[in-house]
């Protein structure tokens, strides 16, 4: 659907792609990338943005597109509007606009997201690499295919105590590199420290949203009785939700572009983050190199990343951040420096 504005036109389409093999978390089981891309046009220039809706609050492909079937831009509508346009967007459908925009105006001024924001040429922390729920032979071989990755999320969450003690200590038997735990809001609280201080032997780096969403206060108890520093994610949608983690209450949280509304909304949340003295994890759903590649521009104001979504994909249409053992090497044109690729053009 084409949009007009004074300067600009935005057109949005879904995208559905498959995922190389299903990723099983404790409370669903995720087999398509499920997104919505957005090119914002100035001219010749196009600025790319995308949003990975998710379900777990509500947000679907399908809202997004009605919602901007709806929208229009202000008839005064120009590059530097962005602030006060995405204001009047839904937080799912704002994120890719938001990116959009951001694209669209370096690729103007020829340079890229990250050089505009402050952020050029600063040092990227290195991104971790899934490893899905399953069986204990299947997860020991996904684990041997990863072994070279420096960092693994190892998701968690389904079955008992012992079951999760035994395949840590067989994933730490075989890899030497960091390993990070991922919940999904799939434990007790007293399952989390029973299970958390019996791991800590394992060099375990954090464990993410281990108990549902919406107790801060049994965050808090987690946290002054675990051996495991917890981070959340599902508890924090945007900055709004930081205040009832400070004071200790929780080690980190995961900011992902997604979930909070686009580039715009993760630098707001990552600041308030700072300032309630929580550390910051850039994460990221199932999603083509635009997201991902959005949040890599940000990546020197995280302390951990974890960005690999296109890596899961079956295809991805879009050239942009690539990773080496790691590490995640931006492109180098301007803006985010993404491209559709020739065999996706149509």
């Amino acid at each position: 659907m084409g949009i007009p504005g004074a300067e600009l036109l935005l057109q949005v389409e879904p995208s559905h792609i498959p995922l190389q093999t299903p990723l099983r978390l404790a409370t669903a089981t995720v087999s398509v990338a499920h997104t919505v891309v957005a090119r914002l046009s100035s001219g010749a220039a196009i600025g790319y943005g995308e949003s990975a809706p998710i379900a777990r609050y509500g947000d679907s492909v399908e809202e997004i597109v009605a919602f901007y079937r709806a929208f229009s831009l202000p008839a005064d509508a120009n590059v530097f509007s962005r602030e006060r346009i995405v204001a009047t967007v839904p937080r799912a459908a704002r994120c890719a606009l938001d990116i959009a925009f951001h694209d669209l105006v370096g690729r103007l001024h020829g340079m890229s997201v990250g050089e505009y924001l402050g952020l050029g040429g600063l040092e990227r922390p290195l991104t971790s690499q899934t490893v899905s729920i399953g069986e204990p032979n299947a997860v020991l071989a996904r684990v041997a295919e990863l072994r070279d990755a420096p960092i693994l999320k190892i998701k968690l969450g389904a079955g008992e105590n012992t079951a999760a003690i035994e395949l840590i200590e067989a994933i730490r038997t075989a890899y030497t590199g960091a390993i990070r735990i991922d919940v999904n809001e799939g434990w007790t609280p007293e399952q989390t420290v029973a299970i958390l201080n019996e791991i800590a032997r394992f060099e375990i780096e954090f464990c993410e949203q281990p108990i549902p969403a919406g107790s801060p206060e049994r965050i808090h108890w987690i946290s002054e009785h675990a051996k495991v520093p917890v981070m959340i994610d599902e508890d924090a949608l945007e900055a709004s939700d930081l205040a009832r983690f400070a004071g200790g209450a929780a080690y980190a949280v995961n900011v992902k572009l997604a979930k909070c509304g686009g580039i715009g909304a993760a630098c707001a949340m990552i600041a308030t983050a700072r300032s309630l003295g929580l550390r910051v994890m850039l994460g990221c759903m199932a999603e083509t190199r635009i997201l991902a590649t959005a949040a890599a521009h940000l990546a020197p104001l995280a302390d951990w990343l974890d960005i690999d979504g296109p890596l899961l994909l079956a295809c991805d249409p879009y050239d942009g951040v690539e990773y080496e053992n790691g590490r995640v090497v931006l492109p180098t044109g301007p803006g985010l420096g993404v491209e559709r690729r020739a065999e996706y053009a149509a």
